[in-house]
């Protein structure tokens, strides 16, 4: 009998533990997380993890969760995430510096919010007319890319990881169509990174304010245009509700990479074990995130324009060629302005130009006999 006794008080000892693993939270709730037995007898790291995203906002915002969630599976619970959305721990735009302070150990966002702090950090989102998803996530792992953005964040504390891409972006909504490049001259436009940089330098004006308030900013007239990300975000944010014309192509964001950043002292301090499984987790989600934009946007861009009536327009060639010689000069300008930049700015060009040389006969040929 006490024999019996002791095993029993070893089991609801055990269950205890497992129930302390979780956070003191439900049995019923450990198990969706896939914290098992195993977990139960060590310690649990909690992190948390703020982004520039609403929450659980479709793509952007649900690709967080979906990490954590992965990383808790992967790791037997040993570490848990809880993601926090813009505004809920910290302003959208303060990411970047709570997770360099350590408030925050790991974020979610995109590069180019932060060109204050760091201009190069604009190459790693997107450099318009630039590279596409495919050769963004080729220069940053195979191309030198990951090297010169782990330089770039080191005074920062800070370790970047490519979180995610949405592909070639829209051009944007707008409140009137744009016929010239007049048209452009005074536009109150929210846009980001190096194509904010181009609009200005063609007389419009750039403005970066997070996405939770666009709408109102677009309805109101406080700006009078914007650009988002495409059809899927964009349909869910209801901007067709604030402006009639929708542009393409996204000639500033042709392969938007979003980034993971992890304070490096919180990455240190983790078990090798469990840093693999997070960095691998951040890996997978960089490519889920584009699969789903891929499968999503087009099924959006239908529902816009036949049940919402978009007017879907392209911008004029006039337009987009000086688009396209103004962005060589802004890129040019910024990647003068430091020795960063300047080394980010010709490992980049150096790995579009081979990309664009291949490109040529493999994917372009393909897309383009497709059509015949």
């Amino acid at each position: 009998m006490k024999r019996r006794d002791f095993v029993t008080a070893l089991g609801i000892g055990a269950g205890a533990a497992a129930l302390s693993a979780c956070g003191k939270k439900e049995s019923e709730d450990c198990a969706q997380q896939g914290i098992g037995e195993q977990a139960a007898s060590k310690d649990v790291i909690h992190w948390k993890m703020v982004t520039t995203w609403p929450k659980n906002f479709p793509g952007l915002g649900t690709a967080p969760e979906r990490f954590a969630k992965n990383v808790a599976k992967m790791s037997n619970g040993r570490l848990q995430i809880k993601v926090h959305g813009a505004g809920e721990l910290v302003p959208a735009l303060e990411a970047f510096s709570a997770v360099s302070a350590g408030t925050a150990q790991i974020g979610h966002g995109a590069a180019y919010y932060w060109k204050g702090k760091e201009p190069a950090a604009q190459f790693f989102a997107a450099v318009p007319f630039g590279l596409n998803a495919q050769e963004m996530n080729s220069w940053i792992h195979y191309g030198g890319g990951q090297q010169l953005w782990d330089e770039a964040y080191e005074q920062f504390n800070l370790k970047p990881f490519a979180g995610g891409n949405t592909g070639v972006q829209m051009a944007g909504w707008f409140r009137k169509k744009i016929n010239s490049l007049e048209d452009l001259k005074g536009l109150k436009m929210r846009i980001p990174g190096l194509g904010g940089e181009v609009l200005k330098k063609l007389g419009g004006v750039p403005v970066n304010i997070p996405g939770g308030e666009l709408f109102t900013a677009l309805q109101t007239g406080t700006i009078d245009a914007t650009e988002w990300v495409g059809p899927y975000n964009d349909l869910a944010f209801g901007l067709y509700k604030a402006a009639k014309y929708y542009y393409y192509p996204g000639w500033h964001e042709p392969g938007t990479t979003l980034e993971v950043i992890i304070n490096k002292k919180a990455l240190q301090e983790l078990p090798e074990d469990l840093q693999a499984i997070v960095e691998q987790a951040i890996r997978a989600s960089n490519q889920d995130m584009l699969d789903e934009y891929t499968a999503r946007n087009n099924q959006a861009l239908n529902t816009l324009v036949n049940e919402h009536k978009v007017e879907l327009l392209k911008l004029p060639e006039d337009v987009l060629k000086q688009l396209h010689a103004v962005s060589n000069e802004v890129v040019q300008e910024v990647a003068n302005t430091s020795e960063m930049t300047k080394k980010v700015y010709d490992s980049f060009t150096k790995f579009a130009e081979q990309s664009r040389a291949y490109h040529m006969i493999s994917e372009q040929a393909f897309y383009e006999t497709r059509t015949l």
